[in-house]
C-alpha cells in the first residue's frame, strides 16, 4: 500500500484522490467549514475548530487491530477538495476494510457525484485487498442511510453512540466486495453480530 507522498491514489471521472497529511489539516478544516451539514447531522452542531486536526489524529478505539488508516481527499483540477474519506484498511480482521466519514460538498449533492466518488473508492479498496466493507451510519441522517443502502450496504446491529451533545443510534452496515459472505464477515468481526453485547 505504499504510494509517493502526493501522488494520486485514483481517479474518479474529472476528480483526483490522495492521501493527506498532516499539512492538508488547515485544507480540511475549510472543507468542513463550507460543509457542515453532516456534524449537524449527528452532533447538533457545526464542526469545530479544530475538527480536521483530530480527523487526522484519531485511530480506532485501544485493541482494535488495523493495518493503516487513511485520510484520502478528492480534488478537481483546482485542487480545491470537494469530498473527503476516512478509511481504515484492515480493521478487526485482514480483508475488512472500514470507512469511517465520506462527506462530498454540500453544491455536488443529488448529481451523482457521491456515487461516483464511491464506486472509485470502493474499486480502489478492493484492488488494495479489501474483501468487505463495514460502516457505521446515524439512524437520523437519512439521507447518509438512503445512499449506504443504495450502495449495497445492509444492516447488522445498532449501538448506541454519543456524538457532541446527542447520543444517536447508529446502524452498523456491512458489504461483501469480492465473493465473501455476511456469514464469513460475522465469523471474522463477531463484535458486529446482532446478539453481540
Amino acid at each position: 500500500m505504499k504510494n509517493v507522498e502526493g501522488a494520486p491514489l485514483f481517479s474518479a471521472h474529472t476528480f483526483c484522490c490522495r492521501e493527506m497529511c498532516a499539512d492538508d489539516i488547515p485544507r480540511l478544516q475549510q472543507f468542513f467549514d463550507a460543509n457542515p451539514e453532516y456534524f449537524f447531522a449527528v452532533s447538533g452542531q457545526g464542526p469545530n475548530p479544530d475538527e480536521a486536526r483530530k480527523e487526522f489524529e484519531a485511530l480506532p478505539p485501544a485493541g482494535w487491530p488495523f493495518e493503516k488508516k487513511w485520510l484520502l481527499g478528492f480534488a478537481g483540477d483546482d485542487q480545491s477538495l470537494v469530498a473527503m474519506a476516512n478509511v481504515i484498511a484492515g480493521l478487526l480482521a485482514d480483508s475488512v476494510w472500514h470507512i469511517g466519514l465520506f462527506i462530498v460538498a454540500t453544491p455536488l449533492h443529488g448529481g451523482g457525484t457521491a456515487r461516483f466518488l464511491y464506486e472509485s473508492l470502493e474499486m480502489w479498496m478492493r484492488r488494495q485487498g479489501a474483501r468487505w466493507s463495514r460502516l457505521g451510519v446515524v439512524e437520523g441522517n437519512l439521507r447518509a442511510v438512503r445512499f449506504w443502502e443504495k450502495a449495497g450496504y445492509v444492516d447488522l446491529r445498532k449501538r448506541k453512540v454519543e456524538l457532541g451533545k446527542q447520543v444517536n443510534v447508529v446502524r452498523v452496515m456491512a458489504k461483501p466486495l469480492t465473493d465473501g459472505t455476511l456469514s464469513e464477515y460475522l465469523s471474522l468481526v463477531s463484535r458486529d453480530r446482532p446478539e453481540s453485547p
